[in-house]
């Protein structure tokens, strides 16, 4: 599989205001996929000894991903195998969505609408990307990234209330990419949409 442009793949990566702050820190000069593959690993770890059940340790596995995979968020990913740090990113967060809120006995329809929620906005980011119809910058501040996401999930589950949290942030996450997603396609150009454009000339 060949990797796709530089940009794309860093707008792939769905970083928030935490990471990219770090990103600054380096400069671009940190290689994405071993932090984020390491990243992977540990979370793996922490979330195999139950540390999404423990109060006092659940706050680590964001941290420790956040502290490995954020300064690489301002490389250009120009790596033969830097496309891969957006799906291992997906996965450490969903994984840990999923870890939590089954450690903390949430309602698992909530678990699964909260991680519906990303899955739409990670799919609704890919397919726009694919047509040239790109997010407005605001937006993953606003999303809070995959670094603030599960700093958020930790600290609902370290406060106790796991199931008004994530209720509170399904909601606001389906509020936010539905509006977001369903405005920004209503206004892009057909012509960015393969199959809308005849060919025709006059």
């Amino acid at each position: 599989m060949a990797p796709v442009p530089d940009s794309t793949v860093v707008a792939y990566r769905d970083d928030g205001p935490l990471s990219r702050a770090m990103g600054l820190l380096v400069a671009g000069q940190l290689p994405p996929l071993p932090p984020v593959v390491a990243g992977a690993f540990v979370i793996g770890v922490l979330l195999a000894i139950g540390v999404a059940g423990s109060d006092g340790l659940a706050v680590f596995a964001p941290a420790v991903t956040l502290l490995l995979a954020g300064p690489g968020s301002t490389h250009p990913h120009d790596g033969r195998f830097d496309w891969l740090v957006p799906p291992v990113l997906r996965l450490i967060e969903y994984a840990f969505v999923m870890a939590c809120g089954f450690a903390h006995e949430t309602p698992p329809v909530l678990i699964f609408v909260l991680l519906g929620a990303l899955a739409f906005h990670h799919y609704d980011l890919v397919y726009r990307l694919r047509h040239r119809v790109y997010p407005p910058a605001w937006l993953a501040t606003f999303g809070l990234g995959w670094d603030g996401r599960m700093m958020a999930v930790s600290l609902v589950a370290l406060s106790g209330w796991t199931t008004v949290g994530y209720v509170i942030l399904a909601v606001y996450l389906w509020a936010l990419f539905g509006w977001e997603s369903l405005t920004c396609w209503l206004a892009a150009p057909r012509s960015g949409v393969p199959g809308t454009d005849t060919g025709t000339q006059d």
